[in-house]
């Protein structure tokens, strides 16, 4: 009797001392900092924004960037700065366009003194990777810890890199992939995409060659899915996807007519999906809201509780993770510079409106090489004249100095606007915005004799340079103004 009064006695004092510490861990579990979130950025190359399951296309075969739409948050309205390869990094590492990096034309390294926001993460106590495709230059590997090269596709190491991490320090992971840049090569790990698996857009042309073609880019687009999928299962085994932000994107259009180095949104528009199941509210929505790729350095700065620093000329989008309804910015800007030939385009978004600038209307802008398909072909149905008014708009010469589009009426971006005078007053508004946005950030055009000069025929496509041939005395957008020091990100 006695000792069944002690055990109970016992048995309650054992509770009463757990449920205190229990209470005691809950509280300080509540009131202790959360751990800071890891981060993969994962960019495919070359990648149009409408060549993914998740956004709408029939046929390209990408279960697994889809499963991350399904679970996260995918953007309809996420805009590049640049629609260029290295561009188009330097500007997404610092938070700042082309013409302000001074890397504004392609194979430019970041000049030294560009703050990455890789660097500080790192400085913050974040382990920082790089693996595939780098193409900044030897600067900015100074903002990783580790940086690696993988070929074919640019995928190869990443889960090697996150197995290798050390385990006590949050990591941002740079995954950076070759697909789907030219040229094919062969998935042997995947079933082939078929010619009839092509959709035309109504600027191209639709013969069995270009079918062909559609058909390799999609095999890459796909193998550019499994690396990622690799990437998502990797995050599980180790138990670290739930803190994890993946965030899926692509640094240009698809490489053919009228897509990448145009700033239509077939080459401008990037696929944008955000994933990160402790910190998004809602899963599975689609954001319309619009956003640039020098958001991503002052978000991911936000989220790891750290300022960004007064260089960044972007502006964080994390209201838009926990209201996609919200609006971040009224604008986005463009810029399309010297790639393999001499170029100088703007391009601002406002509403549904988009307006183009040309520095250089009498200079065609096919950007193609003479044995690419169907830049190739395309010629030679031109001189036949058997194209289109769309298809023929790559060869047009003389182009407009300005163009205008209603993207809500006219996705493809086919029917000009500019010298329709029931639309005068919009092309004012958005002359005036282009003029504000230029001056703001020092924007300049190089006078043609002192430009970066074409290393393609831009006729032709044939190759005149072995690389590219800069003047020593050459200027580069930007340049005169010594863009390079402004912050200010003009409107947006």
């Amino acid at each position: 009797m006695i000792r069944n009064r002690i055990k109970g006695q016992v048995f309650r004092g054992l509770f009463v001392m757990g449920a205190v510490f229990f209470t005691l861990l809950q509280a300080y579990a509540e009131t202790s900092e959360p751990a800071p979130p890891n981060i993969v950025l994962i960019i495919g190359d070359d990648i149009s924004d409408t060549d993914f399951g998740c956004y709408g296309h029939p046929t390209i075969k990408t279960p697994n960037i889809d499963l991350l739409a399904a679970n996260g948050l995918r953007f309809s309205n996420a805009y590049l700065t640049i629609s260029q390869c290295s561009p188009t990094r330097c500007s997404i590492i610092t938070g700042r366009y082309p013409h302000n990096t001074g890397a504004p034309e392609l194979h430019m390294a970041l000049p030294k003194g560009q703050v990455m926001f890789p660097a500080l993460l790192n400085q913050a106590g974040y382990y920082t990777a790089a693996a595939g495709k780098w193409h900044m230059g030897n600067y900015a590997k100074k903002a990783f810890d580790k940086v690696v090269d993988s070929r074919p596709g640019g995928g190869e190491r990443w889960v090697q890199c996150l197995q290798e991490r050390p385990k006590d320090k949050p990591f941002l992971m740079w995954f950076a992939s070759h697909d789907a840049h030219r040229s094919w090569q062969e998935d042997k790990e995947a079933v082939p995409h078929a010619p009839e698996d092509a959709v035309i857009p109504p600027y191209s042309i639709d013969t069995q060659e270009a079918r062909v073609d559609l058909a390799k880019y999609y095999d890459e687009v796909q193998r550019l899915d499994r690396y990622t999928g690799m990437v998502v299962d990797e995050l599980k085994k180790q138990g670290v996807l739930e803190n994890t932000i993946i965030i899926f994107m692509a640094d240009n259009g698809r490489p053919f007519p009228r897509c990448k180095t145009r700033l239509y949104d077939s080459g401008i528009k990037t696929p944008f999906i955000v994933h990160w199941p402790a910190g998004l509210k809602q899963r599975g929505e689609v954001c319309d809201s619009l956003i640039s790729a020098i958001d991503i350095a002052p978000t991911l700065l936000e989220l790891s509780d750290l300022k960004s620093p007064p260089s960044v000329q972007g502006t964080s989008i994390l209201p838009l993770l926990d209201d996609p309804e919200k609006t971040v910015r009224e604008y986005v800007f463009a810029e399309h510079n010297w790639h393999v030939q001499i170029a100088h385009e703007r391009m601002v978004r406002h509403g549904n409106y988009v307006y183009i600038r040309n520095a250089h209307p009498q200079l065609p802008q096919i950007c193609g090489l003479e044995d690419q398909c169907p830049q190739k072909e395309l010629r030679a149905l031109a001189k036949e004249g058997k194209l289109t008014p769309a298809q023929m708009d790559p060869l047009l010469e003389p182009r407009p100095a300005e163009e205008l589009f209603d993207v809500s009426n006219d996705p493809h971006q086919i029917k000009d606007l500019a010298r329709n005078p029931e639309y005068a007053q919009v092309l004012e508004n958005m002359r005036t915005l282009m003029d504000e946005w230029q001056a703001s950030t020092g924007d300049t055009t190089p006078p043609l004799d002192k430009a970066t000069p074409d290393r393609n025929d831009r006729r032709t496509g044939k190759l005149i340079h072995e690389k590219e041939n800069r003047p020593k005395d050459g200027i580069v957008p930007g340049q005169s103004k010594e863009a390079q020091k402004i912050n200010n990100p003009g409107p947006r």
